[in-house]
């Protein structure tokens, strides 16, 4: 019995699968809403022009003649993805298109469950970190991995977003803990935090249990710790069924760059928006449209956004 529970464990089969009925399915409307008021126009030119300097993403897999999807996209940092119904290795006609964005970040995750719409070749995956965050993704590239995904193995996925709004965080929004247990777990904390560089050891429990108050006389109390949580790093994905890629965050801006979406100027934000002790951080490269009120936040700031997540898995991050 030990060895046929060895075996099932260890046995990689494909991720549940759960389709989402077409008219649970959003479309793309609202993505392309956050690059142009004149969808109708702007986005059949996109997908036109986007043809001239079409490549193949290196996926899991390439596409093959024997396959009736083909995917397409751009080698720059904010284009479109484009999928093509295919007949014996020959586009025929247009599936769908979505705007995307490439990200460098990325953490180890096992695929729990992939929601799927297999006529429009959409598909939203439930991913698990290897310490044990919940993450719900949109799959770029579905169409050509979509036979290829085994659950319980580990794939590196890298984590992009659209931004359909980036602001800075509140800063009013603190809350007072008085319990003297807790005060003295976060004085503790920060000390030994601030003291090893802002690196978190791997003793810290063990630390923090011996940690002694180093400003207090004999008998003294901690003081009440605010703890202000527009200096906090959180991920919630969206509730609604076949939405949950749509996900608010609030995180801290590693680093600011710019690129173009065709004619139109893009600013991408890098953030991390997990961040939690013994936890590899979550950082999202997110993108948006250059306005005055993005040209304001400036790195190390906190933002808070709402964003469309996005989810790669390429051939050339994974372990052997």
């Amino acid at each position: 019995m030990m060895n046929q529970i060895r075996y099932t464990y260890k046995h990689e089969v494909p991720p549940t699968k759960v389709d989402l009925p077409c008219d649970k399915n959003a479309g793309h409307g609202d993505h392309w809403a956050i690059l142009t008021d004149n969808i109708a126009d702007d986005v059949p030119t996109w997908l036109q022009s986007m043809l001239e300097t079409a490549t193949i993403p290196s996926a899991l897999t390439q596409s093959r003649p024997s396959d009736n999807k083909l995917l397409i996209a751009n080698d720059t940092p904010c284009h479109i993805n484009q999928i093509l119904k295919l007949e014996n290795g020959t586009p025929q006609a247009f599936i769908n298109a979505f705007p995307a964005v490439d990200s460098p970040y990325g953490v180890e995750c096992h695929i729990e469950r992939v929601i799927r719409c297999d006529s429009t070749s959409d598909a939203i995956l439930r991913l698990k970190t290897t310490d044990g965050a919940v993450i719900y993704a949109f799959d770029q590239l579905y169409a050509i991995n979509r036979t290829e995904y085994k659950t319980p193995k580990t794939y590196y996925v890298n984590f992009s977003a659209w931004a359909y709004n980036i602001e800075p965080s509140d800063q009013n929004e603190t809350i007072l803990i008085e319990d003297p247990d807790a005060i003295r777990y976060h004085r503790a904390f920060n000390d030994i935090v601030s003291n090893n560089g802002g690196e978190v050891p791997d003793n810290i429990d063990e630390q923090i249990l011996a940690w002694q108050p180093s400003d207090l006389a004999d008998g003294e109390a901690l003081a009440p710790v605010e703890i202000n949580y527009g200096h906090s790093c959180i991920y919630l994905f969206g509730e609604t069924f076949g939405q949950e890629d749509e996900a608010w965050c609030q995180g801290q801006v590693l680093g600011i760059s710019h690129t173009k979406f065709f004619n139109k100027d893009i600013t991408l934000f890098d953030v991390v928006i997990l961040r939690e002790p013994d936890a590899q951080p979550l950082v999202v490269r997110m993108a948006a449209p250059t306005t005055d009120k993005t040209a304001a936040i400036q790195t190390h700031d906190y933002i808070q956004a709402n964003i469309w997540l996005q989810a790669a898995i390429y051939a050339d991050n994974q372990k052997p």
